[in-house]
């Protein structure tokens, strides 16, 4: 295990829930009366989905989806694989994937297509972290606490092999 007591924190708990509530009001503005799915995408994003949910004002369903490329390394595999299905029914219904990063975007991407062929009302991300320098697939966020730079990010739900999610803040991991 990395020792992280020379890590630099990037953000800090408060940090991030400053950013949840700013985020939260924002939705609840362009959502106004109408209900949202909040989709968090494990298991990176159930912190930032907590944060989340409690600054909305709105009616609020929650669902999980789990999606990713990346297996045990630090780089993507480019092939997507769903390991955990949305349960409702989302036809009809204004989507938010609650996101941990995007990064290369090729998972939020076949993610976001993949939500549209269940027709809802709308698709739209909002993502803890966006680190654009990596991105190779068409794919925006919608609602963007941080943007960061091209490095490989721990904590507050973000991992390294399954390890540091419980970090309260959000480090790096250096070489």
């Amino acid at each position: 295990m990395a020792d992280l007591s020379t890590q630099k924190i990037l953000f800090t708990q408060d940090q991030i829930w400053e950013k949840a509530k700013e985020i939260g009001k924002q939705i609840t503005e362009d959502y106004k009366g109408e209900e949202v799915v909040l989709l968090c995408t494990l298991k990176g994003a159930i912190l930032w989905m907590g944060d989340i949910m409690k600054n909305i004002d709105l009616d609020t369903q929650i669902d999980f989806v789990c999606a990713s490329s990346y297996g045990s390394g630090t780089s993507t595999s480019g092939i997507v694989k769903i390991t955990k299905d949305v349960d409702m029914d989302l036809f009809n219904k204004h989507v938010l994937i609650i996101e941990d990063i995007i990064d290369t975007g090729t998972t939020l991407k076949y993610l976001q297509d993949y939500l549209k062929e269940r027709n809802p009302k709308s698709v739209k991300i909002c993502s803890l972290l966006d680190k654009p320098a990596r991105r190779i697939a068409d794919v925006q966020g919608d609602y963007i606490g941080f943007t960061i730079d091209d490095l490989f990010v721990i904590g507050y739900g973000l991992d390294y092999d399954q390890r540091y999610r419980n970090l309260p803040y959000i480090s790096y991991l250096e070489g």
